[in-house]
């Protein structure tokens, strides 16, 4: 099994701040690091979101509770419609015989 590496938050800063400066393509970044061009994609989501603050505990805390966040609230919406659903059969099924 392929050993995942633990890349610093000097080098993703480092990365990212060459990247948006037009110094390096994410291309160029992805070959020449051997990283995958989806995780440079998100570093450089984390870096245009929060700027100098990505990569710290408290940055990734937050994106990872915003994530949750609209989990939860698909979540919700999903019960709400299929409360919605169940509601229109049983009236549509009318009251129970005895």
């Amino acid at each position: 099994m392929k050993q995942r590496r633990v890349h610093t938050r000097e080098f993703k800063l480092d990365l990212c701040t060459r990247i948006e400066v037009g110094e390096l393509t994410k291309a160029q970044a992805s070959r020449e690091h051997r990283i995958a061009p989806s995780l440079l994609d998100r570093w450089l989501s984390q870096f245009r979101d929060v700027g100098r603050e990505a990569f710290s505990d408290s940055a990734t805390e937050e994106l990872d509770r915003d994530r949750r966040i609209r989990q939860l609230e698909e979540a919700l919406g999903q019960a709400h419609l299929e409360i919605k659903i169940l509601r229109e059969a049983l009236l549509k099924k009318g009251p129970r015989s005895a």
